[in-house]
C-alpha cells in the first residue's frame, strides 16, 4: 500500500494539512451560530492554534490505505477526533482538575467564561463529535457497518475504558509514587486512546482489513507514548511562550512523569524507543506512508 505521494517533513505536512481541519473546525462553528453562552464558549474552545494532530492522522491512514473520498467530508470525519479532544482539554483545565489559567496560548475556557459553562460545554463536545462521525459517514458513502465502527472506535477511544479512564487513573496518581508499569498504563489510555482510534478510523474508513486496522492502532498506540513522554519532557524543560501554557505544572501537581522516573535524558530515550516501535507496526504491516512514520518523530522530537 502506497501513501500520499512525497514525503514531507512532519511540521510541513502538519502544516499543510491543518487548513483543512481548520475549514472543518469552522462549518462546526458555523452551525452553532446563535447567542447563548454555552455555544460562545463551543466556539471559543474550538479556536487557538493546535496542532490538529488527532485529525491529520485520521486522514493520513485513510490515505496510507488507499482512501480516496473527497476532502471536505474527510476532513469533517477527521475532525471529530479534534472535538473529543478538545471536550478533554476544556475539562482537564478546570478547577477540580488541574487548574490551568493557559490552553493554546489563551485563557483557558473556565477563565473566560467560569467552570459551570466549561463543564457544560466539554460535555456538549462529546455528541457533537458523533453526530459528526454519522454525518461524514453519510456523506463519504460509508456502508452502515462501517460508518457504525467508526462511531465505536470513536467511543471506546474515548470512553472509561480509554481517555476518560486514563483522566482518573492520572488524578488518582497525584501525590503517590506509581512506577513505569503504572505510569504506561495511565498514558496508554488517557493519551494513547485517542491517538491510537484516530489511524483505526481512517483505516476503517479507507476500507482496510483488520489487520491492517490493528496494525495502525498499535501505531498509534506506541505514538500516543512518544507524545506523552515527549509532553512530559516539554513540562520540565520546555518554553512557555514556545508552549502555549505555563509550564512546570506537572511538579506542582505532583503527578507521575517521565522524566521524574527515568530523568529527562532517560524520558527523551524511551520517546525515541516508541516512535520507532509506532515505525516497526507500520512497517510489519507493510503500509508504506512516509507521512505517517513522519509524524511518529514529530510525537518524539517536537519542541511544543
Amino acid at each position: 500500500m502506497t501513501g500520499t505521494a512525497g514525503a514531507s517533513a512532519p511540521v510541513t505536512f502538519l502544516a499543510e494539512q491543518r487548513p483543512g481541519v481548520e475549514a472543518a473546525l469552522l462549518r462546526v462553528a458555523d452551525e452553532l451560530a446563535g447567542r447563548d453562552v454555552v455555544r460562545e464558549a463551543l466556539r471559543y474552545a474550538l479556536g487557538g492554534t493546535g496542532k490538529r494532530l488527532r485529525p491529520i492522522l485520521c486522514m493520513a491512514a485513510y490515505r496510507a490505505v488507499g482512501g480516496s473520498g473527497a476532502d471536505a467530508a474527510v476532513h469533517d470525519l477527521a475532525v471529530a477526533l479534534e472535538l473529543v479532544h478538545t471536550y478533554s482539554l476544556v475539562h482537564d483545565d478546570l478547577p477540580c482538575m488541574d487548574d490551568d489559567a493557559l490552553r493554546r496560548g489563551r485563557a483557558t475556557v473556565h477563565r473566560v467564561f467560569g467552570a459551570d459553562v466549561a463543564m457544560v460545554t466539554g460535555a456538549a463536545l462529546i455528541p457533537l463529535a458523533l453526530a459528526r462521525v454519522a454525518r461524514a459517514a453519510v456523506a463519504m458513502g460509508l456502508e452502515e457497518t462501517r460508518a457504525s465502527r467508526l462511531v465505536v472506535e470513536l467511543a471506546q477511544g474515548a470512553g472509561a475504558a480509554g481517555m476518560v479512564g486514563g483522566q482518573l487513573l492520572d488524578l488518582e496518581a497525584e501525590g503517590h509514587a506509581p512506577g513505569l508499569d503504572d505510569v504506561d498504563v495511565i498514558h496508554a489510555r488517557k493519551t494513547g486512546a485517542l491517538l491510537a482510534a484516530a489511524p483505526r478510523m481512517g483505516g476503517v474508513a479507507g476500507g482496510a482489513g483488520e489487520g491492517i486496522v490493528s496494525a495502525l492502532g498499535r501505531y498509534g498506540q506506541a505514538l500516543g507514548l512518544a507524545f506523552q513522554i515527549t509532553d512530559d519532557v516539554l513540562d520540565v524543560a520546555g518554553d512557555p511562550a514556545v508552549l502555549g501554557k505555563e509550564a512546570g505544572r506537572d511538579t506542582a501537581h505532583e503527578k507521575a512523569t517521565y522524566p521524574a522516573l527515568l530523568g529527562l535524558d532517560g524520558a527523551r530515550t524511551r520517546a525515541g524507543e516508541a516512535a520507532a516501535d509506532a515505525i516497526a507496526a507500520l512497517r510489519g504491516a507493510r503500509i508504506e506512508s512516509p507521512e505517517l512514520e513522519g509524524l511518529a518523530r514529530f510525537a518524539a522530537e517536537r519542541d511544543r
